[in-house]
């Protein structure tokens, strides 16, 4: 039994060239093309293929959406995202939203069949370059919940946070006071309270410690 594709991209070079190669395998084939995410929609939802190709960004309806819509009628279609864009942006909403795979426009026809097959089977299909990118996302997201986690095990203020962050950044009373319109007597009095917070009393090694949670 063949695999039954739709291709969906704004670009009549692109779905022509996919649909040719596609085409040449025996146990692939395409039964439409749209050239927005409206008609891909449409499409769909009346032919059933088991993958859509969808690219990403699209007039009248971005990939994204048109995936959404299209679960709620037919969760069975699996959706390979096609794009040109190494985005972790697109990659977590596109996984997010229920895509299949991930792939972009660049690869070899070898990997692209190979995607197709792995996404019949139910496997999730992403290049290693799109799996770093991701990796590296998710690592900032952690990195920047884990610093806010350590600010707050401190107990800082709003403020005593706002200081904090600029004397671990590296200004001098002055200067913080300069940008925050308070008296240099009120930013020592903050920064003696974050000293009292942080167990440190000297300025150097306070923001050796800062630094791990702000920068």
């Amino acid at each position: 039994m063949k695999i039954k594709i739709v291709i969906a991209d704004d670009q009549a070079l692109v779905r022509d060239g996919l649909k040719a190669v596609l085409n040449l395998e025996e146990d692939i084939e395409v039964i439409g093309t749209a050239d927005n995410g409206r008609e891909a929609y449409e499409l769909s939802r009346r032919l059933e293929p088991d993958i859509l190709l969808l690219d990403v960004r699209m007039p009248e309806m971005d990939g994204v959406e048109c995936m959404r819509n299209m679960k709620r009628i037919n969760s069975a279609t699996k959706v390979i995202m096609l794009t040109t864009f190494n985005d972790e942006e697109y990659i977590l909403n596109a996984i997010a939203a229920g895509a299949k795979g991930y792939l972009l426009k660049d690869m070899e026809v070898t990997e692209l069949v190979e995607a197709i097959h792995d996404a019949a089977g139910e496997k999730l299909v992403m290049p290693s370059k799109v799996v770093t990118k991701l990796a590296e996302s998710l690592s900032k997201v952690v990195e920047e919940k884990n610093k806010h986690l350590s600010s707050e095990k401190f107990g800082f203020s709003d403020r005593e946070k706002e200081i904090a962050k600029m004397v671990a950044q590296g200004f001098n009373n002055k200067q913080i006071a300069a940008v925050l319109y308070i008296s240099e007597g009120t930013v020592r009095n903050y920064i003696s309270s974050i000293y009292n917070k942080i167990g440190i009393s000297e300025r150097t090694q306070a923001v050796l410690v800062l630094r791990d949670y702000f920068i």
